[in-house]
């Protein structure tokens, strides 16, 4: 028997993305794309093993694998507790916890974080990808999310934020130009580091000629356009107030991506889960608003007879513009 959510979604398509964060179609293609890799996996396990008893063993699932994908989007989209997941899909808190992190942890492997992420694994691509950014100037920015506080002293203390006040993890986002795609992801720094210490430490993915727009807090660097200081004791003069003013202009979608991670409320209120296990749901929620963006694309081939997925491919809105497309 279906549970009542998966139903409904049915029934009301339209209240998907509200419910999930991402719409009906995206999510097909989703449950589609997941079951694809898994049943692939389970394949290659069976190929593995020297079999006494005949495969299908042991007990069923209690729900199935979309209520189950489902259930890890509700988490991520609401951040509710896994008590009431259990209660909401009709199965224990363990058997829960158990099915977010299967398939979060799936989720962050099949959908890329960010375009370098999804071109790196040809050299060749990824060299061509960082040429073709070269045309751009890039946005870069950092935001914090709160923590639970440490017992430990040592270790409450590396991730105390003085600006917010409060424990936290900082993440680095860079996009292109208004905000059209995520290029990349830096994920689960202390607090207390500075944006420009989390800059520095990974500037070495872009190629040299690279050019970004930054806030205040990365002013000194070569490559990073940012707004021009007060001076002390002094004014802006009227023309630095317009150049400011049309930084701001350029940098604000950045910022409307950070708030589109931020609809994931798991990422937008205070972290409950292990800090462990942090960069991996962050980078998750990162592939999920990409899809939600349409900036990654799911193309996957059926057979005509059953509508079983065959063959899957990942593409982005970047595509048109490489050869390797």
């Amino acid at each position: 028997m279906n549970n009542y959510t998966w139903v409904y979604i049915q029934n009301h398509p339209k209240e998907t993305k509200r419910l999930l964060g991402i719409n009906y179609e995206q999510l097909q293609q989703l449950i589609d794309y997941l079951k694809f890799l898994e049943d692939n996996e389970n394949k290659a396990q069976e190929a593995k093993k020297i079999r006494i008893n005949k495969s299908g063993g042991g007990r069923d699932n209690k729900i199935s694998k979309e209520e189950q994908i489902i259930l890890t989007l509700i988490y991520l989209r609401h951040h509710l507790n896994f008590q009431l997941l259990a209660l909401m899909f009709k199965i224990s808190e363990s058997t829960a916890h158990n099915i977010f992190h299967k398939w979060q942890k799936c989720m962050e492997s099949a959908l890329p974080c960010s375009l370098l992420e999804q071109v790196k694994k040809s050299e060749e691509n990824l060299e061509e990808m960082e040429q073709i950014l070269t045309h751009y100037e890039l946005i870069v920015d950092s935001e914090e999310q709160e923590i639970e506080r440490s017992l430990d002293y040592e270790q409450q203390k590396k991730h105390y934020s003085g600006k917010k006040k409060k424990h936290t993890f900082k993440n680095q986002i860079i996009c292109l130009p208004r905000g059209e795609d995520i290029v990349d992801v830096v994920a689960g720094e202390q607090g207390r580091k500075a944006d420009i210490t989390i800059w520095r430490e990974n500037a070495n993915k872009f190629d040299e000629k690279q050019k970004f727009s930054g806030d205040k807090a990365y002013v000194g660097e070569l490559q990073i356009r940012t707004p021009k200081k007060k001076p002390k004791n002094g004014e802006l003069t009227q023309e630095e107030k317009e150049q400011n003013k049309e930084i701001s202009s350029e940098r604000i979608f950045v910022e409307h991506l950070i708030r589109i991670i931020k609809v994931f409320k798991v990422m937008g209120e205070r972290f409950r889960l292990k800090k462990e296990e942090y960069e991996s749901v962050f980078l998750s929620v990162c592939g999920l608003v990409r899809l939600r963006m349409k900036t990654l694309i799911i193309k996957y081939q059926k057979k005509k007879e059953v509508g079983e997925v065959i063959d899957v491919l990942l593409t982005h809105i970047f595509s048109s513009k490489l050869s390797f497309s």
